[in-house]
């Protein structure tokens, strides 16, 4: 099992992890099996994206700023 460490620089930002996620499956040695990506923190999340469209990531975080503003006194 690994620990992958994913540090974030501005409040909302989506990260793409899948070349950590690919090198930890590789150092693992697995050859076969599944690979779960799972995220305990209450304020972070996982998403899956295709990236093939950049337009995508900006849709995602204008839409996200606009339902948890950043004044919102949360």
């Amino acid at each position: 099992m690994a620990e992958l460490v994913v540090k974030t620089a501005v409040r909302n930002q989506l990260v793409d992890v899948t070349l950590l996620v690919r090198k930890a499956v590789q150092e693992s040695g697995v050859k076969e099996g599944l690979c779960i990506v799972y995220c305990p923190h209450t304020t972070a999340a996982i998403t899956i994206n295709e990236n093939s469209d950049p337009a995508v990531v900006n849709d995602v975080l204008k839409k996200l700023s606009e339902l948890v503003p950043a004044n919102a006194g949360y």
